[in-house]
This record gives structure tokens, sequence and C-alpha cells, in this order.
């Protein structure tokens, strides 16, 4: 990392880069906020919102059976928890007995209640309660590996499955016809949720992450002409605000997360409206 380091602060004219927890958020910054804008496409396309929300709320859980077991990363029980989580709730919906949001909000109050009550026992809950806003600042070397090895991980997946994914979540039945797996590809797309919010959720927080996943893509939706400008601009606004928000953040004292969320909500303002005069003038 060292000569990262360096690097860094030979490009960047500015008195925070010559921290190593500074230099190691920007990097985290740099890896996860693309994948948040790139997934994020989907998820809004597919009004899966809550979804995400509900595998953050299901990070609780995860912990607590990590702290049962007695494993040591919690990261490992948070990850496999995550996976049943996220298939039990794709299985549910697509049994058709109760409507998406229903089963999806049941599933959520569940596992956040689960993992409250494990972790509350004998007091215990404040050691855990980081996980719910985050801390950014606090990512070492090591994980920034787990994050780069999961952003070429997603890449690649996505590459390869992207139009699959697409064409499963938007016609299933045209999918179908040309013999796509279409429950294949759709547990393929909430296990890539669940991944990426369970690598992530450490250092963002189990409070604000589905914003961060949700935000950067419904403001690319207000703005994109096509599927290609729309994921740019997800990814493009998830950047800009991952990094504003982090700078600014600490230059104000304030958490970089929420920061970082507040400044994706005033983007989202400002395409709203771009939007809504568009469409006025129209």
């Amino acid at each position: 990392m060292g000569a990262i380091y360096k690097f860094m602060e030979s490009i960047l004219p500015f008195s925070w880069i010559h921290f190593n927890f500074m230099k190691n958020a920007l990097i985290a910054i740099i890896l996860i906020s693309p994948l948040f804008g790139l997934i994020g496409t989907m998820i809004v396309n597919n009004k899966m919102s809550f979804f995400s929300d509900a595998l953050g709320h299901s990070a609780l859980t995860g912990i607590a059976i990590g702290v049962v077991l007695g494993i040591g990363n919690y990261m490992i029980s948070m990850l496999l928890f995550a996976i049943l989580f996220a298939l039990a709730i794709s299985g549910v919906i697509q049994s058709n007995v109760s409507s998406p949001d229903t089963v999806i909000g049941v599933f959520s109050s569940m596992g956040v209640a689960l993992g409250i009550v494990i972790l509350s026992i004998k007091g215990g809950f404040s050691k855990y309660s980081g996980y719910l806003i985050g801390d950014i600042l606090s990512i070492t070397p090591k994980e920034l590996l787990t994050l780069a090895v999961t952003l070429v991980l997603i890449l690649i997946l996505w590459s390869l499955c992207f139009n699959k994914l697409m064409l499963s979540s938007l016609n299933s039945d045209l999918a179908l016809s040309r013999q796509i797996n279409v429950k294949l590809y759709k547990n393929i797309f909430v296990l890539i949720i669940a991944l990426i919010v369970t690598v992530s959720i450490k250092w963002v927080g189990m409070l604000i992450i589905n914003s961060l996943l949700v935000i950067p893509a419904a403001s690319a939706k207000n703005v994109a002409n096509d599927m290609k400008s729309y994921h740019i601009f997800s990814v493009l606004f998830s950047v800009i605000s991952g990094l504003s928000g982090l700078i600014l953040s600490y230059y104000i004292g304030t958490s970089a997360g929420a920061t970082i969320v507040l400044i994706s909500a005033t983007i989202f303002l400002f395409t709203f409206l771009s939007k809504k005069a568009g469409n006025g003038k129209a």
C-alpha cells in the first residue's frame, strides 16, 4: 500500500490526504460507489429497493449467528445468512401467495428483531451498534482487498449475465420463450445484492446502505435517455456523491455515510426538478 499512498499524496493537493485513514476511506469509496451505482440501476428497475433494505437489516441476525456459533469473522456469518435470507425472500415472493412488499416487510422486520433480541441478551447490543451507522474511516488495507475482489467478481458476473438478468426482470415470458432460466437469473441477482450489502455494511451502515444503492440510480433515471446513459449516470452520481460526501464530512466533522446520502439526495432533487421542468416545457 505504500506505493499507492505515495501516489495519492503526489496527485492530491489536500491536507487530509496525509492521513492513512482518509487514504483508505478514499480508496474504499472508489471501489464501493461504482458497484452501488451499477447494481442500483436494476434494483430501481425491478422495484426492489425494500428488498435491499431488508438485506441490510438482516445483517444484525448474521452477526448474532456469528456470536452464538463463535465465528470470529462476522463477515462470514453475515454473508451466509444474507444468502439464505435473500433466497428465502425470493422463494416466497415467487410463490405468489402474498404481495412482494408484504413478504419483504415481514422478512425485514423479522431479520432486524431477531438480531436485536440475540445481541441484546445480557446487555451486549451496544458492542454492535456501530453496524447501524458504519464507519468508513475505520477500513483497513486488508478489508480494501476484500472490496477490490468483490468489485472484480461482480463486474465479471455482470458482464456475463447482464442481458439475461435484464430480460428476466423486464419480461419473464419473453425470457422463458428464449430458453432463459428466469428463476436462476433472479436468484443470481438477489445473491449479487446480498454480496454487496454484506461486504460493505460494516463501513456504510445498515441504516443508510439502501439509500446509497437506490438514490443514484433514481437520479440517473430522471435524466437518462437509454439504458447505456442510465448506467453511466448512475455510476457517475454514485461516485460524485461518495467522493464529495467523504471530503465534506472531513471538513465539517460529520458522519461520512450520512453526508454522502445527503449529497446523493441533493443530486436527486436537482435531477427531479430538471425532469419536471423539461416535461413542463414539452
